[in-house]
């Protein structure tokens, strides 16, 4: 306690931002609003810097304190327990900055991707942002970042990076292109929080103000059918078509619109960049695959871009499996149903399918360390946790569903999609090929030889 209280002292006699400790008034509250309650947290100091030289201070006390440090750029779920951290809390540094000369954006590390589109569709451009606005910038970005509405065109997020401000496990503040750490460069574009504290990142935009998409409901009954109209369509999509599909079982409640409540649901989604002619032409096939719940496939302009998926602005409590998948046989649609559908036989409350392929297949200028893979879909596994359903009741149920699409698997996942399983080392290795990761590692050495950046999907420096 006696060490805890000591940094505690340092860091407020230099910053102006927050310091708290466990027994300070308001604690509990910040450090409960950051997480997944699936882990529970108790870090020995919570930092709110004000600046990002607050940050640059932070770091270079806590290093010289020998305490490792845990990041919570917008509050997302952290994998795995704080314990002991210092933690540095950065919704505060959420600025957005768009130059249209350029048709660039800089944004601080707490801004989140609603923030982005809105300020970018006043110049009529728009970034290769998630499907929730509430999602990071810097997280998703440096996880790669595949746009369910432009990936397909236009590529990886992290293909779009031009420039990073990073704190370093030294306390240092770095500048960091391709051209001057090309090493550090490509391994931050897929390492994560691994290396360091982004405080900046500076990326291009993509000239487009609308689209043609939305979501085609379905009674989960129809899925036998609307499954392989969904493949046929994705084996012939342009890349101006961006689409995903979701299983879920609907709540039963008022904002949730009436013909979907309480009910097995299909929601397949539609991003098109095209007219919307082409688009409705595309997608008449699966609009008459069976009978449609809801339809709300419109043309829309980019700041409607959250529309499309309606993720819920918070999660549960929840447990998630992913995997990438090379195709989409007969077999690997009759492991959706078995997971997921009319008549599932594992506890999985949502199965999600993103189409991949197109620009993101193809490699860039930019490499990086996060977008090293050709599979053609994504798979997102998740069961809630709720009262009377525990981890150690959905836990097998999950990697019974998961095993079933091994054979269509192509052995890694997408670094955004993992959870709180993956949070190990062998679960690190997994989002990456054996000569990424070992790169990653000597760049893991270099940067952060003492591992102060730990509480995530952990690399350890090459030697440990």
């Amino acid at each position: 306690m006696h060490d805890r209280d000591e940094l505690a002292g340092k860091l407020r006699a230099r910053l102006t931002g927050s310091v708290l400790v466990p027994d300070d008034a308001g604690f509990a509250e910040v450090t409960a609003g950051f997480f997944n309650s699936l882990v529970p947290h108790r870090p020995a100091v919570v930092v709110a810097p004000a600046s990002q030289e607050e940050v640059r201070i932070t770091v270079q006390l806590a290093a010289e304190a020998g305490v490792p440090i845990a990041l919570s750029n917008t509050g997302h779920s952290q994998p795995i327990s704080i314990d002991g951290a210092v933690l540095i809390d950065l919704r505060r540094l959420d600025d957005v900055q768009i130059d249209p000369g350029t048709a660039t954006a800089r944004v601080g590390p707490g801004t989140r991707w609603g923030q982005v589109v809105e300020a970018a569709a006043k110049f009529g451009l728009a970034p290769l942002c998630g499907s929730s606005p509430g999602v990071g910038v810097i997280g998703y970005t440096l996880g790669g970042g595949h746009s369910p509405f432009f990936g397909r065109l236009h590529g990886w997020a992290a293909d779009q990076v031009e420039s990073m401000r990073l704190v370093t496990s030294d306390g240092a503040a770095r500048d960091v292109t391709a051209d001057t750490d090309p090493d550090l460069f490509w391994a931050l574009l897929g390492a994560k929080g691994n290396l360091g504290v982004v405080t900046s990142l500076t990326f291009r935009l993509i000239p487009v103000t609308r689209l043609y998409g939305g979501g085609l409901f379905f009674d989960g009954s129809a899925a036998p059918v609307v499954l392989p109209a969904w493949r046929e369509l994705t084996d012939s999509a342009p890349r101006e078509l961006s689409t995903s599909l979701a299983l879920m079982t609907m709540p039963d409640l008022p904002m949730v619109p009436e013909p979907l409540r309480g009910r097995l649901v299909l929601h397949v989604r539609l991003s098109h960049l095209g007219s919307a002619e082409e688009g409705a032409d595309l997608i008449a096939p699966l609009r008459a695959a069976a009978p449609l719940l809801l339809d709300s496939v419109v043309e829309m302009p980019t700041t409607a871009l959250a529309t499309i998926h309606n993720d819920p602005p918070a999660s549960p409590p929840a447990l998630e499996r992913t995997a990438l998948l090379t195709d989409l046989p007969d077999e690997a649609i009759e492991a959706v149903l078995k997971a997921a559908g009319p008549a599932a036989e594992d506890p999985v409350m949502l199965l999600e399918l993103r189409h991949l392929g197109g620009a993101l297949d193809e490699p860039t200028q930019i490499t990086s360390a996060a977008t090293a893979q050709t599979a053609r879909y994504n798979l997102l596994l998740v069961a809630l946790l709720l009262p009377d359903l525990s981890e150690a009741v959905l836990s097998p149920g999950l990697d019974n569903a998961l095993a079933r699409f091994e054979p269509f698997s192509e052995g890694t996942t997408m670094l955004n999609a993992m959870g709180t399983a993956d949070a190990s080392p062998r679960g690190a290795r997994a989002a990456y090929d054996d000569t990424t990761y070992q790169r990653l590692a000597a760049v893991k050495a270099q940067y952060d030889p003492d591992n102060l950046f730990r509480f995530n999907h952990n690399i350890a420096p090459a030697g440990n």
